[in-house]
């Protein structure tokens, strides 16, 4: 394999796993997926890195896994940044300019930075802007102002801001294997990049990613990511329900979960059951029907607190396109049926859109949205390769090792370190 070709990769840190790929562009221009990894997450809650050693291991184990299937060292990475803190502001910004002026280019780059010179809480930092619409002359509902003729131009901007420790944790945890976060982007962001088409942002969509630790709820609106908002808990509650229910283990209830669950109890099967061995006691049955009424009811809590964000959104009548799930638990049967009955929405399950990507993995998969929407980002970005992010101090030669052999370093050096400093009256045994 080429150790100079031009590779591309991305990281999506979640609170109960973590996503990693690498990729490179194909001769016709598709994606072409070289390396895959995951890892179950640690030292994360609620999709914020809060313990980095614990992250940084985790982080470590999935890149490791891809830069051995790729046999390229990881240098530049994609990372998705999420969290309940996450909060969209409004602001409105103007600028005059001469008779007959022709909006340019750089006017609406202009825009674009006085609003990000608004007036944060302290510890908040943005993370996105998105021009919603622009008014020239009065004249409202512009999308693309440039080359418009007007003397005064009018823009409303979605600022999308959060905790800057967010990013300086997610930072810290990569610094730590030499490796540059070449740009942290918002999770539905990068999500909608390969489930949401369009027209569908246009039209008004709710993209709901229902993870393991948490719901995230994301509304885009005039092609506009408008409204972000979490509820702290997803599939993991039910399968913790399952566990209390079924006196079982987390493991096997996780197992009866993916294989036999369902989210609607009437489409259940009456009798079919499923046997849980169990040490030095009789095998337990679990009947089909009973665990569909456990799913359900954890499964309707959840619904109630996604809609309720959205009802409370304010958009909840520009939904013209509904509602697409995502995430893990978005796999249950029926899991659409059971959103629709509650909300009234149309409703389907966003699979990535893997028209321009090559792989050998099946990863056709909801669980894999963000990683893949991070990297479809990643290689738009020309000149990654060996580059390092203007915003960093750190540099970086291109030909430092990867991440795995670092970490052996580390072990070695130890080891060595530990002899050197043994008295030689010591007795080793």
């Amino acid at each position: 394999m080429d150790k100079n070709e031009r590779i591309f990769a991305a990281v999506d840190i979640g609170s109960t796993k973590i996503v990693a790929l690498a990729g490179k562009k194909s001769e016709d221009g598709k994606i072409q997926i070289i390396g895959l990894g995951h890892s179950a997450s640690r030292g994360v809650k609620r999709g914020v890195v809060l313990n980095v050693e614990e992250a940084f291991a985790a982080i470590s184990d999935a890149i490791g896994q891809v830069e051995r299937e790729s046999g390229h060292d990881i240098e530049n990475v994609f990372v998705n940044i999420s969290g309940q803190q996450l909060i969209t502001l409004n602001t409105r910004q103007q600028k005059t300019f001469g008779r007959d002026h022709c909006v340019t280019e750089a006017d609406v780059d202009q825009m674009m930075q006085m609003a990000s010179q608004i007036n944060l809480q302290e510890g908040m930092t943005i993370y996105h802007i998105n021009p919603e619409f622009y008014t020239i002359d009065g004249e409202s509902g512009i999308t693309s102002p440039v080359g418009t003729i007007g003397e005064k131009i009018e823009a409303n901007f979605k600022v999308h801001v959060a905790p800057d420790s967010y990013q300086r944790n997610i930072d810290m945890c990569f610094n730590n294997g030499s490796i540059n976060v070449h740009r942290g982007i918002l999770d539905p962001i990068a999500s909608s990049e390969v489930v949401l088409t369009e027209e569908e942002k246009e039209t008004g969509v709710a993209l709901v990613d229902i993870g393991g630790g948490t719901t995230k709820i994301s509304i885009f609106c005039d092609g506009v990511l408008c409204y972000t908002s979490m509820v702290p808990f997803g599939g993991n509650v039910v399968t913790s329900d399952i566990k209390e229910g079924c006196s079982i283990t987390l493991r096997q209830a996780e197992s009866l979960k993916v294989q036999f669950g369902q989210a609607i109890a009437d489409f259940a099967p009456e009798d079919k059951v499923v046997t849980i061995p169990i040490n030095g006691w009789e095998p337990k049955q679990i009947s089909f029907k009973s665990l569909a009424h456990i799913i359900q009811a954890r499964m309707e809590d959840i619904v109630s607190y996604f809609f309720y964000a959205i009802r409370k959104s304010g958009y909840a009548d520009k939904l013209g396109a509904g509602i697409v799930i995502t995430g893990g638990t978005s796999l249950l049967p029926n899991m659409g049926q059971l959103i629709k009955f509650h909300t009234g929405y149309d409703v389907r399950v966003g699979r990535p859109n893997m028209n321009n990507i090559i792989s050998s993995r099946n990863i056709e998969d909801p669980r894999f949205a963000t990683a893949l929407g991070l990297l479809r980002m990643a290689s738009e970005e020309d000149g990654l390769n060996g580059k390092r992010s203007k915003r960093k101090a750190k540099k970086v030669k291109s030909n430092e090792p990867g991440i795995l052999t670092k970490m052996q370093n580390k072990i070695v050096q130890g080891v060595i370190g530990f002899f050197e400093e043994v008295p030689a009256d010591t007795e080793m045994t």
